[in-house]
């Protein structure tokens, strides 16, 4: 297997789930990421993303208190 098209997978699936979590997605956009990411690597990959986020707000709320 090529290492560059894996990357380039979870680099895409990243994209996909940030944008989503922003609110800004185009629906042409969406059916073709769909069919190009895998829905356990966008479900593992979402997760981490919102546990990341409630991290930092976590953070933030502590730094300021």
């Amino acid at each position: 297997m090529n290492r560059k098209a894996e990357r380039g997978s979870w680099l895409q699936t990243l994209r996909i789930v940030a944008w989503s979590l922003i609110g800004i997605r185009n629906g042409r956009r969406h059916s073709e990421d769909q069919r190009k990411v895998g829905v356990v690597a966008l479900m593992f990959t979402a997760l981490g993303a919102v546990l990341l986020f409630v991290l930092v707000l976590l953070a933030l709320v502590h730094w300021i208190a």
